[in-house]
């Protein structure tokens, strides 16, 4: 147990660290916006382009294991969405918005680092297909409903071309895309661009968790809305259960596989979450409060399952 709280801390610990000086500086949170911009647009491309560009392309083809993790992406979204309408009795707009903070985790500031850390280099491709995929459906989904409930866009055509338009330029997606390739090229980058690419990927995961931790110390709340509770569950406790039961069914697949595919849908929800709600003006406290308390309640969830990954507990036959 010693060694997964060694892995688990640090990562924990610098999410707390930008909490507490977000709540002791109070600089202006207009100040974060260069380093969520080198985090989106540099940083973690380049940390996404090296995974998949050193993995081989043919351990890349594997449909079944796709279909099974994206699919309990799905579940988990939606069960949070109806949640939000029930529970939470939300229009359907701020709904979606619950629903995205069921099912998108953490996958691109904590999830490439702390799988290969958990599992080694085996954990790099199916991190990978994970972020693309879940990325793929959840940045399709997401904005799709959201111009359906938009007045002013109210047209189907409209709405695809949103969605369209945000997958094929979404840097994540880019440089995942782009990294396949050059896994299916056998690219080998010169030098100086690889060393610099090495400096950028280094940078993702502690930048990431240190604007994590600020961005919620800046926003304060008066109150707990009666879903977040249930979403926060759904993504901590619903969401892995179910990509376990999916690994099974599905399978059998690598332990290695296996095992980051339920770890990935163990991370605390996504803090693009909240900056999704902030974009649309919608569901943006109650965002905040679900990215805060589920970041908090998964030091226990979180490495739970790290734990029960790492002593062998968790076996996939």
């Amino acid at each position: 147990m010693i060694d997964i709280l060694n892995l688990a801390l640090p990562y924990f610990g610098v999410v707390f660290i930008g909490f507490a000086c977000g709540k002791l500086k109070r600089l202006p949170d207009a100040g974060l916006a260069w380093m969520n911009f080198f985090l989106l647009y540099v940083s973690l491309p380049a940390l996404l382009f090296g995974i998949m560009a050193r993995t081989p392309f043919s351990e890349l083809n594997n449909p079944p294991f796709l279909v099974a993790t994206t699919l309990s992406t799905m579940v988990a979204f939606a069960l949070a969405l109806v949640i939000g309408c029930i529970v939470g009795r939300l229009p359907f707009r701020e709904a979606t918005m619950a629903g995205l903070a069921g099912g998108y985790g953490n996958i691109g500031y904590m999830g490439p680092g702390l799988a290969l850390a958990v599992l080694g280099n085996k954990a790099a491709a199916p991190t990978a297909l994970i972020f693309c995929c879940d990325s793929i459906f959840l940045f399709s989904i997401v904005p799709l409903l959201i111009e359906l409930t938009d007045r002013d866009h109210p047209s189907l055509l409209h709405a695809l071309r949103v969605v369209l338009r945000q997958i094929l330029l979404n840097p994540l997606i880019m440089s995942t895309c782009a990294g396949a390739l050059a896994a299916a090229v056998h690219f080998q980058p010169p030098v100086a661009f690889d060393r610099t690419l090495q400096f950028l990927q280094n940078a993702a995961a502690p930048t990431a968790l240190f604007v994590l931790g600020v961005t919620v110390a800046l926003r304060p709340f008066k109150r707990v809305p009666w879903e977040v509770p249930a979403v926060i569950a759904v993504k901590l406790l619903i969401h892995p259960l179910l990509s376990f039961g999916l690994m099974l069914a599905f399978g059998p697949f690598a332990q290695p596989w296996a095992a980051t595919a339920v770890l990935m849908a163990s991370l605390p929800p996504a803090l693009n979450v909240f900056v999704i709600a902030r974009q649309n003006e919608t569901w943006i406290e109650p965002a905040s409060v679900t990215v805060l308390i589920g970041t908090f309640a998964s030091v226990v969830t979180l490495t739970s399952a790290m734990w029960l990954i790492q002593s062998g507990r968790l076996v996939f036959p």
